[in-house]
């Protein structure tokens, strides 16, 4: 395992730029000392006032205030550059747009062919009928709406689908729809057909499955990851009012059976959840970042280098990664691209805040706790932050292809969209 996950590394640009706003305002002090001290401030009123305490104390006021204000941009700075993409419709395809519907909250899954993309999202905020579509050629274009089972219309929550493979190596895509109970529907032929929506299990949670993670040791095992607030793990609700919970649930057999759910993490200072997972670059750590929905604090990460067994305590995430529901993939070069819902903690700003942006930064940034390489806003959104629950893919050329929900137009319905993009291509742009 790299160094532990758990320390926070000492961020050297920021300590630096504090230093010389300290520096700024001891040479101001300083400043004013020679002038006095070397006569020439001769004008007699002037020199007065500049010997007078109060003066001085006024001065050094001042110099305190500069260096406060001097924290407080610090605190909203993001730290690293963002490049803006929000005109480029060349970038841009809708996959569905319907007057006055609110659509919402997609998931998407690559397909083995590099080409074909799924997408599943409720008509509605959060829930309603499972809406699900398809992509033949890497995003370019979407089909109409494709049958689905007579029960996907009674889901109560925002769909994800994944992909497993059972025990003999034959692949699967599990589709989850959450509150109470925890509901699955099963494709084995890629998408092409699927079960009703059944129970996994007597529990309920929020988001579910936001992500789920192959136990790499044990062929058709997967670890699944949700939380809920005490509404729905159970049958009848018993909430504790303000505690989050993240759970995690496991099966052995690709889905067919799944256990009951077991609490990584319980909290009432800080409200973690929307778990977003992704391996290190060798397979043998797994990172989750953490929605904070107190925005009282930034963003979270946890760690686990037992293959689920046992996780390190959250710490907090930079400015950069701060907002909701995490999605990561890998660049062909190495690096990670993050797409998220971008929404700043108290006392911080972002440039971006309300909007669909993504990070590109390595892994050991996520170790570390560093800021990144830079940050991209795919799409400004106009209302209240209500965007981006984002799918993520990457085609065999690169291409990223990442899907979201917003009000992407000023007092229209929110609507599906897919930005297609090259890393390389955008990263030219932070130089001219």
């Amino acid at each position: 395992m790299p160094s532990d996950p758990g320390e926070i590394t000492l961020n050297w640009p920021r300590i630096r730029r504090g230093i010389w706003r300290l520096a700024i305002c001891y040479h101001l002090i300083n400043a004013t000392h020679f002038l006095l001290n070397q006569n020439i401030i001769m004008n007699r009123p002037a020199l007065q006032l500049c010997r007078s305490v109060h003066y001085q104390q006024v001065l050094l006021r001042i110099a305190i205030w500069l260096l406060s204000a001097g924290s407080w941009a610090l605190a909203g700075d993001v730290e690293v550059p963002t490049i803006d993409l929000d005109n480029r419709s060349d970038l841009q395809v809708v996959v569905d747009r319907q007057p006055g519907q609110y659509l919402g909250h997609p998931t998407t899954l690559l397909l083995e062919d590099g080409k074909t993309i799924l997408c599943v999202y409720p008509k509605g905020h959060g829930k309603g009928a499972i809406l699900y579509k398809r992509s033949g050629d890497g995003g370019m274009s979407w089909s109409d709406h494709l049958p689905t089972p007579k029960n996907w219309e009674t889901s109560k929550e925002t769909p994800t689908i994944h992909r497993v493979l059972t025990n003999d190596g034959k692949k699967r895509i599990l589709l989850f729809s959450g509150l109470h109970p925890v509901r699955q529907s099963i494709s084995d032929d890629d998408g092409l057909s699927w079960t009703e929506l059944a129970p996994i299990g007597g529990f309920g949670g929020i988001v579910t499955m936001a992500s789920v993670v192959p136990v790499l040791s044990k062929p058709g095992s997967y670890t699944a990851l949700f939380h809920d607030d005490g509404r729905y793990i159970h049958p009848r609700p018993n909430p504790v009012h303000g505690r989050f919970t993240l759970y995690q649930t496991t099966t052995s057999d690709a889905g067919d059976n799944w256990s009951d759910p077991a609490p990584i993490y319980v909290s009432s200072e800080v409200h973690l959840c929307e778990p977003g997972a992704v391996f290190s670059p060798d397979k043998k750590l797994i990172a989750v970042l953490l929605r904070e929905n107190r925005r009282k604090a930034n963003s979270h990460i946890i760690f686990s280098g037992d293959e689920m067994a046992s996780w390190t305590q959250p710490r907090p995430l930079p400015n950069a990664l701060t907002g909701d529901r995490h999605t990561a993939q890998y660049l062909p070069d190495g690096r990670l691209f993050i797409s998220f819902r971008d929404i700043p903690s108290q006392g911080n700003t972002s440039p971006t805040a309300n909007s669909w942006v993504a990070w590109v930064g390595h892994y050991d940034d996520l170790v570390k706790g560093t800021p990144g390489d830079f940050r991209i806003l795919l799409k400004k959104n106009y209302k209240s932050g209500d965007c981006a629950y984002p799918g993520v893919e990457v085609l065999p050329d690169g291409t990223v292809v990442t899907t979201t929900y917003g009000h992407w137009e000023k007092d229209q319905s929110p609507y599906i969209l897919s930005v297609r993009l090259k890393v390389p291509e955008v990263e030219k742009l932070l130089h001219k």
